[in-house]
């Protein structure tokens, strides 16, 4: 896990380093925060340029699809987050495994969720459809 972490943190580093230079030898360069503004601003702009519509098309019909997508990328955070503060503080061993281990839990999880809903739904839908059919009969049976 620290070695994942040192590998991504070294990337961004890389990265860090070449926006900075973009900035070398020009009057008036930008500060440090300035170039985070602007590049972090445009990259999550971008971001939602792209996910927006997706998301605006699974919304029509798949609520679910995008709550499930927001709530997993919650569990990423706080997994990296308490595996990156456990190996911090010391009250922990930071580790890779773990990570994958609670995601790993979630997604089981939410399969039985969904398959709990799946039986539910159909059980509505075929109650309801049944209910629509009798009291159609009801009503014919009137006339």
């Amino acid at each position: 896990m620290r070695e994942l972490i040192y590998t991504i943190i070294g990337y961004i580093t890389d990265i860090h380093t070449k926006i900075l230079s973009w900035n070398n030898g020009y009057e008036g360069t930008l500060t440090d925060k300035q170039l985070h503004f602007w590049v972090i601003g445009i990259v999550g702009m971008a971001l939602l340029l792209v996910i927006y519509p997706l998301f605006a098309l699974l919304a029509k019909n798949h609520i679910l699809a995008v709550a499930w997508l927001y709530v997993f990328t919650l569990m990423l955070v706080m997994t990296f987050a308490i595996e990156i503060g456990q190996g911090y503080t010391g009250t922990g061993v930071m580790d890779f495994e773990d990570i994958v281990s609670g995601i790993s839990g979630f997604l089981y999880l939410f399969a039985i969720f969904a398959v709990i809903k799946i039986v539910c739904s159909t059980i509505f839908k075929t109650t309801r459809s049944l209910r629509k059919q009798e009291n159609g009969r009801r009503s014919r049976q009137r006339s």
